[in-house]
């Protein structure tokens, strides 16, 4: 499928951030954004890269009242020569697609899905910052377009990507997290949608997580829906705990997102010989294991941030810190690993890293 490029006019060009350091995150986009649309008995049609814009949409489209919306992130990097690469985008584009059919959404094809994406990265290559730890974040999503209401999958769909440069994910940046723990309020339950990147997901995340930022806090640490006593993930992003010499983390049992950055971090650690094991821990384990020091280090993973240290959790009303509220030397290695994977600076064993041009 062909796809049409319509470049946005000169003097609507957006200038681009003067000052690397204030990029923040999901602050700033580009210029164009991707999208196709998708009906039922048509099939995907009319792929177009075209000028960054708002999107019309009826009052009764079904997104809007029957949550049929599903997104992705990863990353566009530039190396120090020049090159740019993406992660594992097909992982991402895997993901997306599973998402999809369990929201009973259209599924879309993975080269026109990858073909639009490198097409619209390289358009905006001059977006894609050069500072360390910076990158230009992708944000594929899909969105149920029909106008109608009754509760049943829609008929249309729009896909679309956009892109924007971002810095750190946290202001704090590599640096060890305040987590609070819910035992109020859950994120998804096993037989939901806990494993999808669906934005209902999301939406029912914002009250525990604005209670724990009133407190202080970087994110929540969600335990599970049913007894309240295992750890699941760590706001967005997934949970590991050194435990002795094994590097601990929650089994994709339908309730969690399986992150590429999780899969990452299994697949290096197991590489280096430490003993991964897919089991979650419960609370009182970590608690009591903190206490004795048998919880070395803790560490939440994702694609925004990578890896993200976590120095003290606060548990029925208590602060306990981890390693002394350090950054664990396992954590700092597989943060510096994959980064300088992503970036080019180290051979690739895994295959991981997709260069899209020199």
């Amino acid at each position: 499928m062909d796809i049409k490029i319509a470049k946005c006019s000169p003097d609507k060009l957006k200038a681009k951030p003067a000052d690397e350091s204030k990029l923040g995150f999901g602050q700033i986009f580009t210029d164009h954004m991707f999208t196709v649309k998708y009906a039922t008995g048509k099939g995907w049609h009319e792929p177009v890269i075209g000028p960054y814009g708002p999107i019309v949409l009826d009052p009764t489209a079904m997104s809007l009242h029957y949550g049929q919306e599903i997104f992705e992130g990863l990353k566009a990097y530039r190396g120090k020569d020049g090159s740019i690469y993406l992660f594992r985008p097909m992982e991402n584009i895997k993901r997306m697609n599973a998402s999809a059919e369990r929201l009973c959404m259209a599924t879309i094809d993975p080269e026109l899905f990858l073909e639009g994406m490198k097409k619209l990265v390289l358009l905006e290559q001059d977006w894609i910052p050069r500072g360390a730890g910076t990158s230009l974040y992708i944000r594929p999503t899909m969105i149920a377009t029909e106008a109608a209401l009754g509760v049943h999958p829609a008929n249309q769909y729009l896909f679309f990507i956009i892109v924007g440069p971002v810095g750190a994910y946290y202001p704090e940046g590599f640096s060890p997290t305040k987590i609070y723990v819910s035992e109020d309020y859950v994120r998804a339950v096993r037989g939901g949608v806990g494993n999808c990147k669906n934005a209902g997901n999301y939406a029912a995340s914002l009250y525990a997580s604005q209670k724990a930022k009133d407190m202080g806090y970087t994110q929540v640490l969600w335990l599970d829906a049913i007894e309240r006593k295992y750890v699941e993930e760590v706001g967005t992003s997934n949970a590991f705990f050194m435990i002795g010499d094994e590097l601990f983390t929650p089994p994709l049992s339908g309730s969690i997102l399986p992150g590429v950055t999780r899969n990452s971090v299994i697949q290096l650690a197991r590489s280096w010989g430490v003993k991964v094991t897919e089991r979650a821990p419960a609370m009182s384990e970590i608690i009591s294991g903190i206490a004795a020091g048998t919880v070395k280090e803790a560490f939440a993973s994702g694609t925004a941030a990578i890896v993200s240290p976590i120095g003290q959790i606060y548990y029925q009303g208590k602060e306990h810190f981890i390693n002394g509220g350090k950054t664990g030397a396992l954590t700092e290695r597989l943060y510096n690993e994959i980064l300088q994977i992503q970036y080019g600076e180290k051979p690739d064993p895994f295959g991981w890293r997709v260069k899209i041009s020199d």
